[in-house]
């Protein structure tokens, strides 16, 4: 039996598994290297301070999910861009405060799951392998054929591939579509999908930042919220950025149960790029509305140094967790 491939915590199939998964018949040449994974280094001169990376382990940690974007494995076929993804459902438990934990579905061990990025014109393929104890898929906002649309259910076990062209460009999505859809993505099988426009965007320090809730007693309300996967983790630790940098927000919101929730920044005004799908922005504002699975661009810089909340103005939302800082630190006083 040949030996299995491990990157990290991510387990990297041989042949003979994927011949048991069906896959190895479909049209997918060198299926062990679509398991390898190569994070393209942004190719951006903006600095970025350090940080404090002291964070929980295991499936939820914010701080990882800041500034780590998944270019996927980049290979050429017949002159066409590839960008290879692997995407695997599993279980893991959270802790949500020093009392509550969670059970949650997650995305290569992590909640929210991986960011994944391409560049409008990319061929994209995701080998999504189930290994959660439930029937689940991925569906992906933006366009393709009907087939890859990921309705379809993935058995416990079971394995498909999306595959399709990254259009439009913009920040999309990408979750589980079995029903009750509401419940498989409140329990974790959410993630952002970004593609870049064919002119690249100014340099700016990069950012996303995703609101979930969690309904812990399954009444069909959320009691605990989060930005990135933990409550109120960053009011304890401030995500630091540079005085007059541009910073570009990717946010989305993924809060289940909950209508619409807002985006305010203290102290400072936004420019907005709806849906990410325009390069000119519509708006300034520094409070932002938004509709579940609505996701935006936003763009602005802080001019005096200190620590700025940012949080959804409805205060229940924030003060159950998703609420977090800025610390704006001068260039000349980062962390070395």
């Amino acid at each position: 039996m040949p030996k299995q491939l491990i990157l990290g915590q991510e387990k990297l199939w041989n042949r003979r598994q994927l011949l048991r998964l069906g896959l190895a018949g479909m049209g997918v040449t060198g299926a062990v290297a679509l398991w390898q994974t190569l994070n393209v280094q942004s190719k951006s001169t903006v600095r970025i301070p350090p940080m404090d990376m002291e964070a929980p382990s295991g499936a939820a940690n914010p701080m990882q999910v800041l500034r780590n974007f998944d270019y996927g494995t980049v290979k050429k076929e017949n002159g066409r861009t590839i960008r290879e993804f692997q995407l695997t459902a599993g279980t893991s438990v959270i802790q949500l405060n020093s009392a509550v934990s969670y059970n949650i579905w997650d995305l290569n061990g992590r909640i929210p799951g991986p960011t994944l990025r391409a560049k409008q014109g990319d061929r994209v393929r995701v080998l999504f392998l189930n290994q959660a104890g439930h029937s689940h898929s991925l569906h992906f906002h933006g366009i393709h054929p009907a087939e890859m649309d990921g309705v379809r259910p993935v058995g416990n076990g079971k394995a498909t591939i999306y595959e399709f062209d990254a259009e439009p460009y913009g920040v999309h999505l990408y979750h589980c579509h079995i029903e009750p859809v509401t419940r498989h993505i409140a329990k974790g099988l959410y993630g952002m999908f970004i593609i870049d426009p064919p002119t690249p965007r100014p340099a700016a320090d990069e950012i996303v930042l995703i609101m979930a809730g969690y309904d812990v007693n399954e009444d069909s309300h959320n009691e605990y919220y989060a930005f990135n996967g933990l409550p109120h983790h960053y009011m304890h630790h401030p995500i630091q950025i540079y005085q007059n940098q541009l910073i570009r927000l990717y946010v989305l919101n993924i809060i289940e149960y909950d209508t619409a929730v807002t985006f305010h920044l203290h102290a400072n005004f936004f420019d907005v790029y709806r849906t990410g799908m325009t390069m000119t922005s519509s708006e300034k504002t520094d409070v932002i509305t938004m509709g579940i699975a609505e996701r935006h661009i936003l763009e602005f810089a802080f001019r005096y140094p200190g620590k700025y909340m940012f949080h959804p103005h409805q205060d229940a939302i924030a003060e159950n967790g998703c609420m977090g800082q800025f610390e704006v630190v001068a260039n000349n006083k980062a962390k070395t």
